[in-house]
């Protein structure tokens, strides 16, 4: 019992999943609970707490150290992608359009901002390299993500829906931050008193998201294409990813003859992909598409594996440093 209150978040997922198999007409896009609306709303507030939660001088602390943040940022921006150029005929031609392209849309989201820093700190790397990597990524994110979604993806409509999605992701998750860190200075002891609730808040509106998108999907048909073998072939997938690129991370790292402290937190910024920010962008740059559901799906895999391997890894370097 106490080890399901551990993963609530990853049970509360699943149960989302399994309830929009049986009351789609309930959590859809203007259903009885309009949760396109309230989940509009969530996620302002998800990014406003964030923004709340950030440390500037933690942030100026790690800034100078800029062959680090290339390394990282490249790992991200670059490598990732890479991925899809290489592989993505291949999933294209042996799963649906849909969810090939959640693949696409994975290996192009930014990075984490609290399970980078989290892990860096328990595997005893450099923090503050890792919150600034952690949200310049996330800055980044916002605009290069929709970029090669654009490029990727051959969506329609080119210059005025890339600018137009940019615009809107901005606003939704930028906008929020800033005025956060503004009000930072006056709410900072408030949200240290209540910080158990607040970090639950954006787990929360995942949840609801996630059974949003699923029921607009389940309404639409989208998931006749799937099967149990087409899951574990993605799980795999997910699974294989990050294993290549933690250890070519870690590879590289010593390559370019990075202490042990930044190799950490090149390991934890530039393998993670965001799940926070990765479901309400989907929603803005896919907007309404009955395949969001699917197209997420692999975000969703890929969340759980990379926090179960990531703290597995996290715990190994602290042990190694302790000796």
């Amino acid at each position: 019992m106490s080890k399901l209150k551990q993963e609530w978040f990853l049970v509360a997922m699943v149960a989302a999943i399994a309830l929009a198999m049986v009351s789609a007409d309930v959590g859809k896009s203007g259903g009885i609970l309009q949760l396109d609306q309230v989940t509009a709303i969530g996620i302002a507030m998800v990014f406003f707490l964030h923004g709340l939660n950030l440390s500037p001088k933690a942030i100026k602390a790690g800034v100078t150290n800029w062959r680090l943040h290339l390394y990282i940022q490249s790992a991200t921006f670059i490598a990732y992608p890479i991925l899809w150029l290489l592989f993505g005929d291949s999933l294209l031609a042996f799963m649906p359009a849909a969810l090939a392209f959640g693949f696409c849309y994975l290996f192009v989201l930014p990075s984490t901002i609290s399970s980078s820093v989290a892990m860096t700190s328990v595997a005893k790397g450099n923090i503050p390299a890792a919150i600034f990597n952690a949200s310049l990524s996330s800055i980044i994110g916002v605009f290069i993500t929709p970029l090669f979604i654009q490029l990727f993806m051959n969506l329609d409509g080119a210059e005025l829906n890339l600018m137009d999605s940019v615009f809107s992701i901005a606003k939704l998750l930028l906008m929020p931050m800033i005025v956060g860190q503004l009000l930072r200075p006056l709410l900072l002891r408030f949200i240290e008193k209540h910080k158990s609730v607040i970090n639950k808040v954006d787990k929360i509106v995942i949840i609801l998201i996630v059974y949003n998108a699923f029921c607009d999907s389940v309404i639409n048909g989208i998931w006749s294409e799937f099967s149990a073998w087409l899951l574990l072939y993605c799980i795999a997938i997910c699974t294989l990813v990050l294993l290549f690129m933690v250890h070519g991370i870690q590879w590289g790292a010593k390559r370019c003859q990075f202490n042990k402290e930044d190799e950490i937190a090149a390991v934890f910024c530039g393998t993670k992909k965001t799940l926070a920010a990765g479901v309400p962008m989907a929603q803005v740059i896919f907007g309404s598409d009955p395949a969001l559901g699917m197209i997420l799906l692999p975000i969703m895999l890929y969340h759980p594996i990379q926090i179960f391997y990531c703290a597995l890894l996290a715990n190994r370097y602290a042990k190694r440093l302790a000796k």
